[in-house]
C-alpha cells in the first residue's frame, strides 16, 4: 500500500483576524505565544482561517501520521504543522504574495516539493486546497505530475464547505475519494449545502480498526 501525503494550502496572515494577532494590545493565549516564539504554524492558521485550515489540518492528522503532513507557506516552501512560529515570521510572510510570478514564494516551494517527490518517490500526494486556481496546482502539478491527487468532492465548493466537509469526515472516520488533478475537472456546479452532523449521546461515533486509514511508513 503506497504512502499518502497531505499538502495544505496556507491561511491568509493579512486581513481583521491577522490584524488582532499584531495588535500590541492583543492578550490571548495565541498571541502571547507567538510573541514569544511558542505558537506553532498550525494553530497558527486555524485561527487566520478559521473553519477551513481547521478542517484541512484535522483531516490530514486524521489520515496521516506527522511526518506526512505539509503546510504552504508565502515564502518558505513545505512545513510541518508544529513548526514554531513567532509574529515577526508571520508578518514577513503576510508581506509575500501567494502569485506565480513571485519568485519569493514560487522558489521555495518549488525546491520544498522537489526535494519531496525525490524522498517519497512511491507516495501519494494529496491537495487540500484550491484546485481551481493555478496558483497551487501548476507548480505542484510539474513536479508530482499524476501522482498529485485532490478529494472529488471538492469540486464546486467554496472554501467553508470545504472546511466543512473534512470536518465530516475526520467525524466519521472515512476519508473522501481522490483522484488524479491532471485532466480533472476543476470548475463544476455547487453541490448541495452540507447537512448538520448528527450529535449522540454515546459521544465521538466510535470505528472499528478497518475504517482507519493506513498510516505513512
Amino acid at each position: 500500500m503506497h504512502r499518502r501525503i497531505f499538502l495544505l494550502s496556507p491561511a491568509r496572515c493579512s486581513g481583521e483576524r491577522a490584524n488582532l494577532i499584531y495588535s500590541e494590545r492583543a492578550k490571548f493565549p495565541l498571541a502571547l505565544r507567538l510573541r514569544s516564539g511558542e505558537a506553532t504554524l498550525g494553530e497558527t492558521f486555524t485561527f487566520l482561517s478559521g473553519l477551513y485550515f481547521r478542517g484541512k489540518l484535522a483531516y490530514a492528522q486524521r489520515f496521516a501520521s506527522p511526518q506526512c503532513v505539509w503546510v504552504m507557506t508565502t515564502n518558505q516552501g513545505l512545513l510541518p504543522p508544529h513548526s514554531p512560529l513567532t509574529v515577526k515570521q508571520l508578518r514577513r510572510m503576510a508581506a509575500v504574495p501567494i502569485a506565480i510570478d513571485e519568485p519569493r514564494y514560487t522558489r521555495p516551494l518549488m525546491r520544498c516539493a522537489r526535494q519531496l517527490a525525490q524522498e517519497a518517490t512511491d507516495a501519494e500526494v494529496v491537495l487540500l486546497g484550491s484546485i481551481a486556481s493555478g496558483k497551487y496546482v501548476d507548480l505542484l502539478l510539474s513536479i508530482f505530475g499524476e501522482r498529485l491527487k485532490f478529494p472529488s468532492q471538492f469540486v464546486g465548493r467554496g472554501d467553508m464547505s470545504r472546511g466543512g466537509l473534512m470536518l465530516r469526515a475526520v467525524h466519521c472516520g472515512q476519508e473522501l475519494e481522490y483522484i488524479p488533478v491532471a485532466g480533472a475537472i476543476r470548475h463544476g456546479k455547487r453541490p448541495p449545502r452540507l447537512l448538520p452532523i448528527k450529535r449522540t449521546n454515546s459521544g465521538p461515533s466510535a470505528t472499528s480498526d478497518s475504517c482507519i486509514a493506513h498510516r505513512c511508513s
